[in-house]
């Protein structure tokens, strides 16, 4: 069986692409390249286009006899979904939407969709479940929303057999080559300011948290890959064809938390310059957002296995690991 992944050579994407091909699957990559690197997944098949052109689309699950996707090709940024929503519109949305169109009539029969915790907007629950109210908060999470009610329609309609996972916060890496290259995510943010030997920012200390900084749920990128190992096998052995799960470890981290694990981690704790600032809050981030994974256990066996410390050490070997002069001055 041949599995079609859009978004393959990014972040999240890369790990699991690795995943699925360790995992002795065929995989094929789309990916425009637009933060992607092919170099990410060397001996992959890698076609370059986007998700909005219906003929590529098409012509890749016709040519490589695709029978599976996993949907990953997405914008993410929250901020700038608030100032950009009818570009998240079309690329999360009209994106999917050409993609299912290609999927189901080159007779895909399962369908695996990259969703977030986002969709949930800001619950008022310790332990959020697949049943809490989504509401969202930002255009990014109602595009992720939209996108996992639209993938149940078509399989209403179609028979496609689907599984919407809703990632929590992403960090970590599995290998110094596949680590995140942005900076749009907390971890990588703040090795990009101890790099510059500058102190990392807190948006916002005022939320009705313990801290006042806000609550997540971090999960390791390599257990975000072991998920969809898990949900494909699941999709196409029959143990699952309408699934939607959380992904996450179910223990809440403050963003204070994690910059002080941060600092320990990169040995500048203790440094003067590296003292957190608090900078206003960013629109659209809730105040709490913490996983219950029972649903994904319960299905598929699936449990996270990393610990914050695995995620935060991992992903500083690998920001370490771009140069010889990478990694923060120290006194």
């Amino acid at each position: 069986m041949t599995w079609l992944v859009t978004g393959g050579a990014g972040y999240i994407g890369a790990h699991v692409t690795a995943a699925m091909r360790e995992a002795e699957q065929e995989v094929v990559v789309l990916d425009d390249l637009s933060t992607g690197d092919a170099t990410r997944i060397p001996g992959t098949t890698v076609v370059q286009g986007s998700t909005l052109d219906g003929e590529l689309l098409a012509r890749t699950i016709r040519e490589h006899r695709v029978q599976g996707v996993v949907h990953l090709a997405a914008k993410k940024q929250v901020e700038e979904s608030v100032h950009r929503p009818l570009y998240y519109y079309e690329q999360n949305v009209e994106g999917l939407r050409v993609l299912l169109q290609a999927a189901t009539e080159g007779g895909v029969e399962s369908f695996v969709f990259s969703s977030s915790a986002a969709v949930y907007g800001a619950p008022d629950v310790e332990l959020v479940q697949e049943d809490t109210p989504t509401s969202p908060v930002n255009p990014y999470g109602t595009t992720k929303l939209i996108g996992e009610r639209m993938v149940a329609d078509v399989a209403a309609a179609t028979g496609l057999r689907y599984a919407n996972l809703r990632y929590f916060n992403v960090a970590g890496t599995a290998a110094p080559e596949l680590t995140d290259r942005g900076v749009s995510n907390l971890v990588p943010m703040v090795f990009q300011q101890l790099d510059r030997r500058m102190a990392p920012f807190i948006f916002g200390d005022d939320y009705d948290t313990p801290d006042g900084t806000c609550v997540r749920d971090f999960v390791h990128v390599s257990d975000i890959a072991s998920a969809h190992v898990a949900a494909g096998r699941g999709l196409t052995d029959g143990r699952v064809s309408a699934l939607t799960a959380n992904i996450g470890r179910g223990e809440g981290v403050s963003v204070r938390e994690m910059v002080t694990t941060i600092l320990a981690v990169t040995g500048t704790a203790g440094q003067d310059w590296a003292e957190p600032v608090v900078r206003p809050r960013r629109a659209g981030d809730p105040a709490r957002v913490v996983a219950s994974s029972a649903t994904i256990e319960r299905e598929l066996g699936w449990r996270a296995q990393c610990t914050v410390e695995d995620m935060v050490r991992s992903a500083w070997e690998g920001w370490s690991s771009r140069s010889p002069a990478s990694g923060p001055a120290r006194t």
